[in-house]
C-alpha cells in the first residue's frame, strides 16, 4: 500500500514569509490521518514546525507516521527550513520513540505541577521581596546574557540566540516591572542577595491550560547548591496560588540535569518534549 501526504485546503501566509498548511495522510487515496506544517523565522534561521500529527488507531505500527514525517520534512526543506521542530506529548511514548528513530533530539521539555496545598515558607534566615526599579536593569542584562548562553548551549547560533533572547524577554515584559501579571522577586538569605525569580500569573500566557508560568529562576553562582533554587520555586507556587491558579508550568533545557532533578524532586512532571532535527 502507498502512503502519501496530500494538501487539505489552501496554504496560509503570514508576515515575514511565514507559511502554514494542513495535510492529510492517505493510503491508496483513503484518508487515515493528518498533520499541520508551519514555517517562519526563529532565532535567526528559518524553522519548520510539525503539529497535530495523528494516525487512526487501526493504521498504527505500519510505518504510516514514518512516511508522513519524512514527507513533511521534504515539504519544509522546499519551504527553505533548516530545522524541523515538533512538540511530542509525554504521554505518547510511541511518538517519542518514532521521533528519536528519525533523528530528532530533545532540546527541552514543558513541565507542569498541579498545586494542591500552600508551599512551606522560606527557611529561617530567608527573605523574599519585590524587585526594585534600581535592581531591574542589572537583572535584565544578566537574564538576557544567561538566556542567550543557554540557547547557544542548546545548539542555536550565537547571533540568532542573542536576538531570540532579546525578543522573547521583551515580548513577555513589555512594561518592565509594571507588566500585567509579572512577578519579579529577590531572595535574600542572612542579609545577602542569593537569587531572583520571574513568574507570570496571567493564565494561558505561555501555554493553554497553565495558570502561571516560571520564566526564570536564578541563583547567584556563589550561593548555589544550598537549597535556594528550591525556595524560589516554592515562592513561584505561592504566587500562582495567590493569583487563584492551580497549575504551574515551566520550560527546562534538556541538557540542564541539575534543574531537571530539582523540578522532578518538587513534583513537576513532563507534559511535552520539544524535539528538533537539522534539515540542511
Amino acid at each position: 500500500m502507498t502512503t502519501t501526504l496530500r494538501p487539505e485546503g489552501p496554504e496560509l501566509s503570514a508576515a515575514g514569509g511565514g507559511r502554514a498548511r494542513r495535510y492529510g495522510i492517505r493510503v491508496n487515496g483513503r484518508r487515515i490521518g493528518g498533520l499541520s506544517l508551519l514555517a517562519g523565522e526563529a532565532a535567526g534561521e528559518r524553522v519548520g514546525r510539525i503539529e497535530d500529527l495523528a494516525v487512526e488507531a487501526a493504521e498504527r505500527r505500519r510505518g504510516r507516521a514514518t512516511v508522513a514525517l519524512l514527507a513533511a520534512e521534504e515539504v519544509l526543506r522546499a519551504w527553505g527550513c533548516r530545522r524541523a521542530e515538533a512538540r511530542v506529548p509525554a504521554d505518547a511514548p510511541g511518538a517519542h520513540a518514532l521521533a528519536v528513530a528519525l533523528g530528532y533530539r530533545e532540546r527541552g521539555r514543558l513541565m507542569l505541577k498541579r498545586l494542591t496545598a500552600p508551599p512551606p515558607a522560606p527557611p529561617e534566615g530567608g527573605e523574599v521581596r519585590p524587585m526594585s526599579e534600581a535592581e531591574y536593569g542589572g537583572w535584565l542584562a544578566a537574564e538576557l546574557d544567561g538566556y542567550r548562553a543557554s540557547l547557544v548551549e542548546a545548539g542555536i547560533a550565537a547571533a540568532g540566540a542573542a536576538r531570540h533572547a532579546r525578543e522573547s524577554i521583551t515580548r513577555h515584559l513589555p512594561e518592565g516591572l509594571a507588566t500585567e501579571g509579572a512577578v519579579l522577586r529577590v531572595l535574600r538569605h542572612e542579609g545577602s542577595r542569593v537569587g531572583t525569580l520571574w513568574v507570570s500569573t496571567v493564565p494561558g500566557l505561555a501555554r493553554p491550560g497553565v495558570d502561571a508560568f516560571v520564566f526564570a529562576v536564578r541563583v547567584d553562582a556563589p550561593h548555589r547548591g544550598r537549597g535556594h533554587g528550591r525556595t524560589l520555586m516554592r515562592v513561584a507556587e505561592a504566587e500562582c496560588l495567590a493569583a487563584g491558579g492551580g497549575v504551574l508550568g515551566l520550560n527546562v533545557f534538556a541538557w540542564n540535569a541539575t534543574a531537571l532533578g530539582l523540578y522532578e524532586s518538587l513534583g513537576y512532571t513532563a507534559a511535552e518534549y520539544l524535539c528538533y532535527k537539522p534539515l540542511a
